[in-house]
Formats: C-alpha cells, sequence, structure tokens
C-alpha cells in the first residue's frame, strides 16, 4: 500500500515538473524570426537531436543536444546572453531553460511552433 501511495505521489511531482512554468522563459512565435533585429540579438539555441536538426534548422543555429547541453554550454554559450530555445516540445524547451538558468541564464526564450515544411 505504502508502494502504491510513493508512487502516486513520484507521478504528481513529475506532472507538476512538466506543466510547472519556468521563471524567466518566455515563448516567442515563429514570426519573430523574420525579424533580423529581434534574431541579431540572441543566440538560437537547438536542443534537438543531430538527425532532426540536418533534416531542418535555422540558419545560425547551435546545435546542442538536450543530453548534452550540460556537459558543453559553455563551449557555445555566454549567461550575458539572450538565448531562443528550438525544440520539437515544450517540455524539452523547459528542461533545456531550466538547466541554463541554474548556470545563470536570465534572458531566455523558447519557439513555440517549428515549422519544418
Amino acid at each position: 500500500m505504502t508502494v502504491v501511495i510513493l508512487l502516486l505521489i513520484i507521478s504528481a511531482l513529475w506532472i507538476i515538473r512538466i506543466v510547472r512554468p519556468v521563471k524567466g522563459l518566455a515563448f516567442v512565435d515563429y514570426k519573430v524570426l523574420s525579424s533580423p533585429s529581434e534574431v541579431m540579438t540572441m543566440k538560437i539555441l537547438d536542443v534537438r537531436d543531430a538527425a532532426d536538426y540536418r533534416n531542418c534548422h535555422i540558419p545560425s543555429s547551435i546545435n546542442i543536444s538536450i543530453g548534452r547541453l550540460p556537459f558543453v554550454w559553455k563551449q557555445e554559450l555566454s549567461p550575458n546572453e539572450s538565448i531562443l530555445i528550438v525544440s520539437e516540445s515544450p517540455y524539452k524547451s523547459k528542461k533545456a531553460a531550466r538547466l541554463l538558468k541554474k548556470q545563470g541564464f536570465d534572458q531566455l526564450y523558447a519557439l513555440r511552433n517549428m515549422n519544418c515544411a
């Protein structure tokens, strides 16, 4: 009985973590990419797998998969930069934002809809 209750509590906490917003993360539409002045001031971080990145990506974006991000972010990113996160799901965008927030990043944005047509 206690194992079932423990599993329910863990499941509830996991769901809350997925749904809970990340403080300082703003979701932006794909239209922001059509404004050169906005995009020029931020680095575009694509956290999708390399195969998805090769298939379709935003020019000048940096590809660091979500699994490698905690280990290699220092090579390409700086906490004083604005970062636009590109991902296939809001969950992965939030995960990347949480990782970057722990490293001192304040200006974080996530692309709402990635159109690969």
